[in-house]
């Protein structure tokens, strides 16, 4: 690379073809390994918006691009290793380091809805809109 436009078309690049698809499949303890190193390998940006949010869209359904994280809109079916499946809407302010949190329905009228979670992201299977 001889420009810095060379090494910033490179550095995007490397974002796109090798930290977000890395982000999109590892393992819990290697996110939060990278989390606790973030500003070295990814710059001055915040992890939820980045780190985590790539990491969770191995499951599309649960992620928004813009602002890019957990998207709490859509009402989404887990379902986790074991085959427990829950429906419920996303909490992403309590989602945070990998730890799923879902509100469900409540059948007391008094809670309408209830917490279920946190579900690692080691544990989730799939996630697809109810």
């Amino acid at each position: 690379m001889k420009t810095f436009a060379e090494l910033v078309v490179s550095r995007k690049d490397w974002i796109e073809t090798v930290l977000k698809p890395w982000c999109a499949r590892a393992a819990l303890s290697d996110l939060l390994n990278a989390e606790a190193e973030w500003t070295n390998l990814a710059g001055h940006v915040d992890p939820e918006a980045t780190l985590w949010a790539w990491a969770w869209s191995r499951f599309p359904d649960l992620v928004r691009e813009e602002p890019s994280g957990v998207d709490e809109t859509p009402e989404v079916q887990v379902t986790l290793k074991d085959g427990t499946t829950i429906i419920g809407y996303p909490d992403a302010r309590k989602t945070c380091q990998g730890q799923l949190i879902l509100l469900t329905r409540s059948a007391e009228q008094s809670a309408p809805y209830r917490e279920s979670g946190p579900h690692s992201i080691n544990d989730v299977v799939s996630a697809k809109k109810a």
